[in-house]
């Protein structure tokens, strides 16, 4: 089965991310062929760990830090002062990232990544499109000014063979990598013939390379011909995948139909995760980001903070200011290290399952504390010239120290807390409007279960009407989950809750009774000729007559237009003369009362008898 547009479109646009992450991968080689006239692997292996290393930690400091600040800045940034912050973060980060050793766009693209985690993404979006396409102008005008026309001519054998190349690799390996994730033949074929262009990180990087003396300068106008000819071959690709996938289907051998039948079919099994699994990677996974951070704390205060201290303070106190601050700035992060997935389901299972389990988890501990050890011994060892007994014994108490404090725990509680509330604000918010289903509703699948979305028209008859009157768990079997009013959310409302013109509920029910349901509300919403008859206003007048019960009463006491759902607009009490009525005054005999209202409403006021033409 293939998948649906939105499915399809996230699965190609995950493809180009990956892509062009492995081409600022590649612009850190070239700087390091640059800079390296004996280029080797251990070069390119530390320097892609250099690039790695600081991924994560702007990546991490900045899903922290930059939401933060614009949640608090958000009453006193207008648009325009929003707009020049965003600038301002990514024009920053550009000049972090040269100076660190790598290129303005692997810095601009780390803080574009983090500014799209955040709340204000959309407004960021909309306003920075302006200035992308201006720059996106000028960008492509330049690239087009470098161009020489003859050395294309002259290459022109290159370009094709170039182009036939990318293209047909290009759709081979994007079809194969895609296939190896599970995915059915149809949907990997889709997807590797829709990736068979380069785009403008390939300018980028032929540039790159000519700058730097790494490539040769006839490569850049081949690469700017082979990215226009596989953009505009991209779309006839596209529509040769179906065609593509039918020949291929036909032409395969039984045996490996069957074979690709069963890998994809038995993918999710395959990446079932075990307990061992889960915690290694979990742990592995926290390790290696608190480390990175605690690393990059350290870093900054042997840099900055024990200069500062040291000429600030006489003797040894200086170091000793700078080694407390330090050590309680990673403590949080050290903490973690050695604590977290200790008490979790996976841990605590493997544990209990088997005895042969408890001395690698027992493993798992003792190496994380003895990082963390190495970390708080680092700092003591480069700030004291004392034995290394000293420092070991030091590093000991403070480690013990950290994991007893009940408020270092916190701390660290409420660190981790925050950068998961940052890095998925977004999603909260898509699903608090109703722009994405809760999370829950995945797993109300495995019971037949769904949860559905619905609008309800202006002109449905079930707009008014409260969720008790209305009987929808008793009528069609389904059970409101949420009702979602613009802005506003009301989640399991109750009885009394009414419903509004263009109200979105969320219901949860089978397929069955989501059918009947939504029938339902389409039947409600149609109008029929006699309803619209009905719901006629008329204009009529009538006379207060002895025996009225209105006779004597004021308008307050008749209750005309709470119990009658009709209006008086004004009362004739001499000839030719209508006065506004008083809410306080009595209706007298011989007055002739002007009502407004349904013909059905104004007939049981008046009664037929007392009607006048």
């Amino acid at each position: 089965m293939g998948l649906g547009k939105k499915q399809f479109a996230s699965l190609v646009l995950s493809v180009l991310i990956l892509e062009d992450i492995l081409a600022i991968v590649l612009m850190v080689m070239l700087s390091t062929m640059a800079v390296s006239h004996n280029f080797e692997g251990t070069e390119m292996l530390a320097s892609i760990a250099k690039l790695l290393f600081f991924l994560i930690l702007w990546f991490v400091v900045g899903i922290y830090l930059i939401p933060v600040l614009l949640k608090k800045c958000r009453r006193l940034m207008g648009d325009e002062t929003l707009l020049i912050v965003a600038l301002g973060l990514c024009f920053g980060m550009v000049v972090v990232a040269a100076h660190t050793g790598f290129s303005a766009a692997f810095g601009a693209f780390i803080m574009g990544s983090i500014l799209a985690e955040t709340v204000e993404a959309e407004n960021i979006h909309r306003l920075v499109s302006p200035v992308k396409d201006l720059f996106g102008a000028i960008f492509f005008v330049s690239v087009g000014m470098m161009v020489d026309p003859a050395m294309i001519a002259e290459y022109a054998w290159p370009i094709v063979a170039i182009t036939l190349a990318v293209i047909g690799g290009q759709a081979m390996f994007g079809t194969l990598g895609v296939l190896l994730s599970g995915q059915s033949l149809k949907t990997a074929i889709q997807c590797g013939f829709s990736l068979t262009q380069i785009g403008e990180f390939a300018f980028i990087i032929a540039s790159l390379g000519v700058s730097l003396g790494v490539t040769s300068s006839f490569l850049y106008p081949i690469v700017v011909a082979v990215s226009v000819i596989t953009t505009f071959l991209t779309p006839y690709m596209i529509r040769l995948a179906d065609p593509a996938w039918r020949f291929v289907d036909a032409h395969l051998p039984a045996r490996t139909r069957s074979f690709l039948g069963r890998y994809t079919s038995s993918a999710p099994t395959v990446n079932h995760q075990s307990l061992w699994r889960k915690l290694i990677v979990a742990l592995v996974r926290i390790t290696v980001v608190y480390s990175i951070v605690s690393i990059a704390v350290v870093a900054l205060s042997f840099r900055l903070l024990v200069p500062l201290c040291r000429a600030s303070l006489p003797g040894v106190w200086g170091s000793l200011v700078a080694a407390a601050v330090t050590i309680l700035c990673i403590a949080p992060f050290l903490r973690a290290i050695m604590i977290k997935k200790n008490h979790s389901v996976e841990f605590e299972t493997l544990w209990k399952e088997n005895r042969s389990h408890r001395a690698p988890l027992v493993a798992t501990i003792v190496l994380r504390l003895l990082l963390a050890v190495s970390f708080v011994m680092f700092v003591i060892g480069g700030l004291f010239d004392i034995s290394v007994g000293l420092v070991l014994g030091a590093a000991l108490i403070i480690v013990t120290l950290m994991i007893l404090s009940r408020r270092l725990k916190r701390q660290s509680i409420l660190i981790e807390r925050t950068f998961f509330q940052n890095l998925r604000s977004r999603d909260a918010r898509a699903e608090y409007l109703g722009e994405k289903k809760p999370a829950y509703a995945g797993r109300l699948l495995s019971r037949d279960m769904h949860l559905a979305d619905y609008d309800v028209p202006a002109e449905s008859e079930w707009v008014g009407q409260t969720l008790g009157q209305l009987r929808f768990g008793s009528l069609y079997g389904v059970h409101v989950a949420s009702i979602l009013r613009g802005h506003k959310r009301i989640n399991i409302p109750g009885a009394d809750e009414r419903i509004y013109a263009h109200d979105k509920i969320q219901v949860i029910a089978t397929d069955d009774e989501l059918l009947y349901f939504g029938q339902a509300l389409q039947r409600a919403a149609v109008l029929d000729d006699d309803i619209v008859e009905k719901s006629e206003m008329v204009l009529r007048r009538f006379l207060i007559t002895a025996g009225s019960p209105f006779c004597g009463q004021t308008l307050q006491q008749a209750g005309i237009r709470q119990h009658y759902r009709c209006l008086i607009v004004g009362v004739e009490r001499t000839a030719d003369t209508l006065c506004a009525p008083n809410p306080s005054e009595p209706f007298h005999e011989g007055d002739v009362v002007w009502i407004v209202g349904q013909e059905s409403d104004v007939l049981r006021v008046a009664g037929e008898e007392q009607l006048l033409n």
